[in-house]
């Protein structure tokens, strides 16, 4: 007697989605970066303001060694501590200004869906304008006019990513705004405010928070290059600061390289994490690429 194995149907078939072991050790460095941005002052790190002078070792920069694992700058300021430290601006900006693109952005875009009519063609028009700037150089010259403190360097690169977090919310909204469940809520009297806050934004928050990630790290590789073109907060430390110390002159890169090394290998390691962890996120709540 013979028997026969029997092959599952496809639609019998689980296939479970896993972020993997990538997207985690990428959140774990995150974890890491913010743990260090909000507790810095408190950790045991050297002072990243003292000048550590070595006779012994003549004149600075000194070379990386036991005690001092990133060496020192020309003014012989500790370059680890002061690579930690630059998380603080740095990962702070790029937080509050995606935090203000998506609140501001994301608001335009669930509403201007979700009515159309003429308060979408105004939105539409503003999003337009605003992606019509090089974005770089919009950057600079709001920098160059204000006072470049915390606040307002955040509040001008939030100010870039309004368009394209109110398209993406736009886009996504429309995909619901003529729903089933949405066409029943309107039938039982449900108003516009409940829909849009009960119906619409718990979908719609699923791809936008997917590419949060995605437009913090942009964020934080933006305040990188202000601060490298000497436009962004003026009293601190950031990562774009210090590369642009540590590459000020080509003596200074040729001789004493990791003054300006360490800091982008920072910088990199957490915009890949944030990118990496971003795309996955996306791939997991299958978020298309038609909907940006």
């Amino acid at each position: 007697m013979s028997t026969t194995s029997v092959t599952p149907a496809p639609e019998d078939t689980i296939v479970r989605k896993k972020l993997g072991f990538g997207f985690w050790l990428c959140v774990t460095w995150i974890g890491l970066m913010a743990f260090i941005a909000i507790f810095a002052p408190v950790l045991p790190l050297k002072s990243p303001t003292a000048n550590f002078l070595d006779s012994a070792r003549g004149r600075p920069p000194y070379a990386p060694s036991w005690s001092h694992w990133f060496g020192t700058d020309k003014d012989a300021r500790d370059v680890f501590s002061r690579s930690l430290y630059g998380a603080r601006i740095s990962l702070t900006v790029g937080f509050t200004a995606i935090t203000a693109g998506f609140l501001i952005g994301g608001s335009l875009g669930v509403i201007s869906g979700y009515y159309k009519g003429w308060i979408d063609r105004i939105s539409s028009f503003g999003f337009i304008v605003l992606l019509s700037f090089p974005s770089l150089v919009l950057a600079i010259l709001l920098t160059s006019l204000i006072d470049r403190n915390l606040l307002t360097v955040s509040l001008v690169l939030g100010l870039l990513s309004i368009a394209p977090v109110g398209r993406l919310a736009r886009a996504a909204t429309l995909q619901y705004a003529d729903r089933e469940f949405v066409l029943a809520a309107r039938q039982i009297g449900a108003t516009n405010r409940r829909i849009i806050i009960k119906e619409i934004l718990p979908n719609v928050a699923i791809p936008m928070s997917s590419l949060a990630l995605l437009g913090m790290a942009v964020a934080v590789v933006a305040e990188g290059g202000l601060a490298f073109l000497g436009f962004s907060v003026q009293k601190g430390i950031t990562w774009g600061g210090l590369i642009q110390l540590g590459s000020d002159a080509s003596k200074t890169l040729q001789d004493a390289p990791w003054i300006a090394f360490f800091p982008i290998l920072m910088l990199f390691l957490t915009v890949l994490s944030l990118n990496f962890a971003g795309d996955r996120l996306r791939t997991f709540f299958d978020v298309k690429e038609t909907t940006l």
